[in-house]
């Protein structure tokens, strides 16, 4: 297939769905009804609570996971921190190791896909309705989500499919059936297209639509309204450019914007802090004391608890699964490197990016508390912390940081901007690894993944948000249910080669690369 012809079906593709929202009802309509009729069931199920509490028991399976993990490696997070760096460094890296790309540009595009709209929009919402409080839970799980992610990523190398043009695929779905297999452990197959599945939904709904929805609606705040599936156009046209050359075009992409979009949002933040340092210990206590008392926030100290959590698994992923997909690519012939260089993602996107943002939204005095009682204000439903313009999401956010920086809601929608294409650009390949699991290798079975996702980019900037955001969480925690039973059968295999590479790097066997 010519790239004439690739680019005439894109085309085509990408302009039907803008069109059909010409006809009849408006897109948005005709998506919400859609998602609202289909996905209930399905959203209802994931974050049902458990019996007698208000806590789902999806958000107590990733803490558990990752707590489990946790002490069964031993704080791996902490003991080799250290190594990590170097390993990102290059320190450790043969270029002649099968792989597609660096261990640098492995972790830039699993960030490019977690550092996203969930540490402005969604890091807002968590402290909307947990307090401050919830930012001391998102900061714990971050840390503790570090070993999930370490376990993840090192099968998703381990047990990769390493192909003669020396591409590679791998992620939870191969080392499911792989490691299930060498095992002997069945059911392995099973798990590996369910997650395939799931991972798919993931793909289309959080790491595209609702992507594509905050942007639209960070951009239209600032240029007023427009039609979504303009938005959706433009950026669908943009993604399919870089995706269409695969794992490498993407990685050169991401190893420049995630820096830039780091340095440029935390900047943006620090600038904040410094010029009011003054309240920082203030909101450091906030964060402290809501964590164990609630300060009268929805829920109280559950609340907080509930929100920080789940803002944190849906902020880094970890235990999601989908980070091992990136990771699978890196060049290197030891699993468990990029095992190491993966848990620097929860801690970069979680207790860095996410704490900042919280940071901002506390001293900013965007939420409204009562002065004699030092407790916050609840809006008239009662399910949130009053605002003073109503705020929420990525409103709130833009508004925190223009109190402290008057023009910073440009800086913010260039940052939903980038962060949004960061974000559908890795998820596209998360996704397209699923579909080709489940149908097979081959350029025109890539391109038609791409092609359906890139339409769904159009489609989620024109949805409104309340059924995307819920689709989006939903699938992607379904990620994790499957992708966490496989790992407690597989962490032993991780064990192992925790241990094995650890003896060789005391013993000196293991020593930095040198030409």
């Amino acid at each position: 297939m010519t790239k004439t012809m690739i680019a005439a079906l894109a085309a085509a593709m990408l302009t039907a769905v803008p069109a059909a929202a010409q006809e009849g009802s408006t897109l948005d309509a005709r998506v919400n009804e859609i998602f609202a009729d289909v996905t209930g069931p399905f959203v209802s199920f994931i974050f049902a609570p458990l019996y007698g509490t208000d806590f789902p028991w999806i958000v107590m399976w990733l803490v558990i996971a990752a707590t489990v993990f946790t002490l069964y490696f031993g704080f791996v997070q902490f003991r080799y921190f250290g190594h990590s760096i170097r390993l990102v460094k290059g320190d450790f890296s043969d270029p002649d190791d099968a792989g597609e790309v660096s261990h640098f540009q492995a972790l830039a595009t699993a960030l490019s896909g977690t550092v996203g709209l969930g540490n402005i929009a969604g890091v807002a919402v968590a402290v909307g309705i947990g307090g401050p409080g919830a930012t001391f839970w998102m900061i714990l799980a971050g840390l503790l989500g570090m070993a999930s992610k370490f376990t993840e990523c090192t099968l998703g190398v381990k047990y990769r499919n390493e192909y003669e043009d020396g591409t590679v695929s791998g992620g939870p779905m191969y080392y499911l059936s792989k490691g299930f297999r060498e095992l002997g452990v069945p059911g392995g197959g099973f798990l590996a297209v369910l997650f395939s599945i799931f991972c798919i939904l993931g793909a289309l709904g959080g790491g595209n639509m609702f992507q594509a929805n905050q942007a639209h609606a960070q951009i239209s705040g600032i240029v007023g309204d427009y039609p979504g599936w303009i938005t959706g156009l433009v950026f669908a046209s943009v993604v399919f450019l870089v995706i269409v050359g695969g794992i490498k075009s993407i990685a050169r992409v991401t190893e420049k914007i995630v820096p830039f979009m780091g340095i440029l949002y935390v900047g943006a933040a620090l600038i904040i802090l410094i010029v009011e340092y003054d309240k920082i210990g203030w909101a450091f206590g906030q964060i402290f004391a809501g964590a164990f008392s609630g300060l009268g926030v929805a829920g109280g100290l559950v609340g907080a608890l509930i929100q920080g959590f789940k803002r944190a698994a849906f902020s880094n992923e970890a235990g999601v699964g989908s980070a091992a997909i990136a990771h699978s690519a890196v060049r290197t012939k030891e699993p468990i490197t990029e095992g190491f260089v993966s848990l620097l993602e929860p801690l970069i996107d979680t207790v860095v990016i996410c704490t900042m943002t919280a940071l901002v939204i506390t001293i900013s005095g965007q939420l409204i508390m009562d002065p004699q009682t030092g407790r916050f204000v609840l809006d008239e439903a009662g399910a949130a912390i009053a605002t003073i313009d109503g705020n929420t999401g990525v409103a709130l956010t833009s508004a925190a940081f223009a109190e402290g920086i008057s023009w910073f809601p440009y800086v913010l929608a260039v940052a939903v901007v980038l962060f949004a294409f960061s974000t559908m650009i890795s998820w596209s390949y998360y996704g397209l690894k699923a579909w080709t699991y489940l149908f097979g290798e081959g350029k025109t079975k890539e391109l038609v993944f791409k092609l359906i996702f890139c339409a769904f980019v159009v489609v989620g900037a024109a949805a409104n948000l309340g059924p995307v955001i819920d689709f989006s969480d939903a699938a992607i925690f379904a990620m994790a249910v499957v992708n966490i039973f496989g790992l407690y059968f597989l962490m032993k295999v991780v064990r192992a080669e925790l241990r094995s590479y650890g003896r060789r790097l005391r013993s000196g066997e293991i020593a930095a690369y040198t030409d």
